[in-house]
């Protein structure tokens, strides 16, 4: 009798305890690595997001940069592996050269959640991208209308991109943005030059300009190609004369937009904060079991100089979500 009630109390005592580990696991804090791979305000509006859901869902998370280089990118997945992590969210260098690194993770049982861009294969549970086709073709559709309305449907186009950088990326928005523009016979394209950063558009620019020097259009397909593009048509004189239409906001692009030049037309933006924050919700719902989308496609968001009141909008809306961050 007495070895019966001793065995019970053990039974309990096991019982107890087991449910207080499980408890415990489930009170735990995900862990969750961020990593972008470079500062700018797209990648900044990224992690406000990442960090908005982590919040959100209690996670622990852990923001990285890679600054666009493979060698830094291998080495900050090799330490979110050695430390356990139990998801990473990132936007690759490569989609190719990033593979092996987060093969490892999946390996490891490491949920990997790509955003912006992927890597190629079954190693992403779930993939969170900006419409990259619909971003040019939006600023293409904005381009053939004014090229209807002010240049009798004709005109010389010539295209900054980033293909050497992110291909893929570049690629899809540059054949949106030729889809829409080519629509008119009259459209003709004479350049297409790489130049992602505003200090080499700018050089770019000013030799297409010169080289070209009855230029219509000149179409950016990302934040840096697009202000240096507006720079290189003012240090030219040829406000009035050549128009810009350009991808992705910021503060900067949204005052070219406003200002009395009248070079920037418009603009086809990313939503970079909805981007972080369902790349972070994804991994938790994957975490908890939970099925998702595995692709998520966002539709960009236009700001045009015909609609000031909209732009005005925006950067207040921008402002507002910079302060509380």
């Amino acid at each position: 009798m007495k070895k019966s009630i001793l065995l019970l109390i053990v039974i309990g005592i096991a019982i107890s305890l087991c449910g207080c580990k499980k408890a415990e696991q489930s009170e735990s804090k995900y862990r969750i690595a961020g990593i972008v791979f470079q500062k700018d305000q797209f990648f900044r509006l990224v992690e406000f997001g990442m960090k908005d859901a982590a919040d959100k869902h209690n996670c622990e998370l852990m923001l990285a940069n890679s600054g666009n280089k493979p060698d830094k990118e291998i080495q900050l997945v090799n330490t979110y592996i050695s430390r356990g992590v139990d998801a990473i969210v990132i936007s690759p260098v490569s989609a190719t050269a990033s593979k092996a690194a987060l093969q490892r993770a999946h390996e490891k049982d490491i949920k990997v959640i790509t955003y912006n861009t992927t890597v190629e294969g079954d190693i992403p549970s779930a993939y969170i991208e900006s419409n990259q086709q619909d971003l040019g073709a939006r600023s293409g559709a904005a381009a053939r209308e004014y090229i209807e309305k002010n240049l009798g449907g004709k005109a010389k186009v010539a295209i900054l991109a980033f293909k050497s950088q992110v291909p893929e990326q570049s690629n899809a928005r540059s054949e949106g943005f030729k889809s829409e523009v080519l629509k008119l016979e009259g459209v003709e394209i004479i350049a297409e030059q790489d130049a992602w950063l505003a200090e080499m558009a700018v050089k770019k620019c000013g030799d297409i300009i010169t080289a070209n020097p009855d230029l219509d259009i000149i179409w950016a397909a990302n934040e840096g190609g697009t202000v240096g593009a507006v720079m290189a048509v003012r240090n030219a004189g040829k406000e009035g004369k050549i128009a810009v239409f350009g991808t992705d906001t910021s503060k900067q692009l949204t005052d070219l937009l406003l200002a009395d030049d009248g070079v920037l037309q418009a603009i086809t933006g990313q939503k970079p904060f909805d981007i972080g924050s369902i790349a972070v919700t994804s991994a938790v719902r994957i975490l908890k079991g939970e099925q998702v989308q595995s692709r998520v496609s966002i539709p960009g968001v236009m700001l045009s100089r015909q609609d000031p009141n909209q732009v005005i909008q925006f950067q207040r809306n921008l402002d507002e979500l910079l302060k509380q961050n």
